[in-house]
C-alpha cells in the first residue's frame, strides 16, 4: 500500500505577522487548533510538521515534542526543498501539502482531493488551480516521483519558495487534476480564511470561539452559516480577501491572471 505523508509547513518568522500560529485560542495555539481538525481526516496518513532549522523555530520543536508529533528541521527559505528532505525522510509514495497557515481548514474537503488524485490517473491533484473554496482551505496531494522531479528541475525563486509552482505552471508535462466545490460557487475571492495578518486572526479566533465548544469538527458549511449571520465576524478581515502571494509574481506566472488576486 502506498504511504500517504501529509506534510505540514510551519515557521514562526513572517514579515507581516510574526508568531503567527502560535496565537492562541481557546488554550491552544493555533498549530494545535490546526492539528486537531487535521486528525479528523481519514486518508492523511502520517503527519510530519516541516519547519526551518532556524533558532526561532525551537518553539515549534517544543510544541511538537509536547504533543508527540513527527517534526522535520530544513531550510528555511526553499520550502520545495523542505518538502522533498520531509517525504524522502519518511519514506513517503504520496505527500500531501497543508500549509500550516490554514487554521480553519476542513478535513472533509482534505479528504475529498485525496479520493480524486486516487481514483485518477493524475501527478498532482489540488483545489487551487482555479480555486473556489474559500482561501484557506489549500490541499495539494502528489507523487513523491512528481515532488522529487519539480526538486530536481526547479530553478526559479519562486518555485522553490512556494513548493510547487514548478508542477502545475506546466500542465503540458504533468497529468494535473482540480476538485472543484461540488456547490458551484467560488468564494476564492470574497471569503478568506487564512492567516497573514493580525485582523484574520481576530476573524479565526471568533469563528473558533463561536463553532468550537458545540462541535470541534465543525465544517465550512457551519462556518459560511455563521458568516450569515454574523456579519461582524465576516467583515474583520474582508478587505484582505483575495490577497496572497500570486500578486508579487505576476510576471512570471502563466497559468495565474488578476482575476486571481488582489493588490494592495
Amino acid at each position: 500500500m502506498n504511504k500517504v505523508l501529509t506534510v505540514v509547513q510551519a515557521r514562526c518568522g513572517s514579515m507581516r505577522f510574526p508568531g503567527k500560529i502560535l496565537m492562541p485560542v481557546l488554550g491552544e495555539s493555533l498549530l494545535f487548533r490546526m492539528m486537531e481538525r487535521l486528525s479528523f481526516s481519514e486518508l492523511k496518513g502520517e503527519i510530519v510538521i516541516a519547519t526551518t532549522d532556524q533558532p526561532q523555530d525551537d518553539l515549534i520543536q517544543k510544541l511538537c515534542d509536547r504533543n508527540n508529533w513527527n517534526c522535520f528541521r530544513g531550510n528555511e527559505t526553499d520550502l520545495l526543498d523542505r518538502h522533498y528532505q520531509a517525504a524522502k525522510n519518511y519514506g513517503a509514495d504520496i505527500v500531501l501539502k497543508i500549509p500550516s497557515d490554514c487554521p480553519l481548514i476542513d478535513y472533509r474537503i482534505i479528504d475529498q482531493v485525496i479520493t480524486v488524485y486516487l481514483n485518477g490517473n493524475f501527478d498532482y491533484v489540488s483545489n487551487l488551480h482555479p480555486a473556489s473554496f474559500p482561501d484557506g482551505n489549500d490541499v495539494e496531494v502528489m507523487s513523491f516521483e512528481t515532488l522529487e522531479r519539480a526538486w530536481l528541475c526547479a530553478d526559479k525563486d519562486f518555485e522553490k519558495e512556494h513548493t510547487t509552482p514548478y508542477v502545475w505552471e506546466r500542465p503540458d508535462q504533468f497529468r494535473i487534476g482540480n476538485y472543484v466545490w461540488e456547490r458551484g460557487k467560488d468564494l476564492s475571492m470574497s471569503h478568506r480564511f487564512t492567516i497573514d495578518y493580525p485582523e484574520d486572526y481576530e476573524f479565526i479566533k471568533a469563528v473558533f470561539e463561536v463553532l468550537y465548544p458545540a462541535n470541534p469538527s465543525f465544517s465550512l458549511t457551519d462556518i459560511l452559516h455563521l458568516l450569515d449571520l454574523r456579519p461582524d465576524i465576516f467583515q474583520l478581515n474582508h478587505h484582505f480577501a483575495g490577497v496572497n502571494w500570486y500578486r508579487n509574481h505576476m510576471n512570471e506566472l502563466k497559468t495565474i491572471d488578476y482575476s486571481q488576486t488582489k493588490v494592495l
